[in-house]
């Protein structure tokens, strides 16, 4: 398994950043959408995140993807075509 690219790295920086999680997984999944509208050539188009953090305690599902989102905002208008959010608790 290869390491994040620059994009998957910032994405990671940024949850890191602002959540602070206890367990955080960014994984690039764009070789499984080659081809793909919204895939491009050099690959880190589309990512799934799992994250855990104490930050999330009181939220409902809806409203820690709405976070997460948030703080991905500029890359999801860019370059991120697609990702999957798997949000939980410590």
């Amino acid at each position: 398994m290869m390491g994040l690219g620059p994009i998957g790295t910032i994405l990671e920086t940024k949850l890191r950043g602002a959540f602070s999680p206890v367990l955080l997984n960014v994984i690039d999944e764009s070789h499984h959408h080659e081809g793909h509208g919204g895939s491009h050539p050099e690959g880190e188009s589309h990512f799934r995140v799992k994250i855990a953090a104490e930050v999330f305690r009181g939220m409902t599902r809806v409203q820690q993807h709405r976070q997460v989102n948030a703080v991905l905002a500029d890359e999801l208008k860019s370059r991120v075509h697609a990702l999957a959010i798997e949000t939980m608790l410590p």
